[in-house]
């Protein structure tokens, strides 16, 4: 078992590390996890082991060779991380989308998107807010 896996399987690899981690899917030159100082409290104290290891292998599956390349998943991953408010997942996923190739501008592109999206979800609960209270402010 690798020093990550076993460090993330033991619960002390924190969120933000998680998804920094390297995996054989990365470049070929990167050898070794460097895991961030860790500050506070330690991660996944609050999941058991099977489901670690069940989340774990489930993360590492996602980034495998598919239809997909792993520029276009970073930037997926880029997207995600700013809807479900991940700092540590989307700092680990500009600079792998950096290293697999993405741009300022698909990155800024992605980021564009998250926040269309975001906006787009705001619309969306005051519409339903307005037609179950019957408020229609401007027609």
């Amino acid at each position: 078992m690798s020093d990550s896996i076993a460090l993330f399987l033991r619960g002390t690899r924190s969120p933000k590390e998680c998804c920094d981690m390297k995996d054989e899917h990365d470049a070929p030159s990167e050898s070794t996890v460097t895991p961030e100082p860790q500050a506070g409290w330690p991660s996944y104290t609050m999941v058991e082991e099977r489901m670690k290891k069940i989340y774990f292998d489930f993360y590492q599956e996602t980034y495998k060779k598919s239809k997909i390349d792993r520029k276009t998943k970073e930037l997926i991953a880029i997207a995600a991380s700013l809807g479900f408010k991940c700092q540590g997942c989307l700092n680990g996923h500009l600079k792998k989308a950096k290293k697999f190739g993405a741009t300022p501008e698909e990155i800024s592109e992605a980021i564009a998107i998250a926040m269309g999206v975001a906006a787009a979800s705001v619309v969306d609960q005051t519409d339903i807010a307005a037609e179950h209270l019957q408020i229609k402010h401007f027609e």
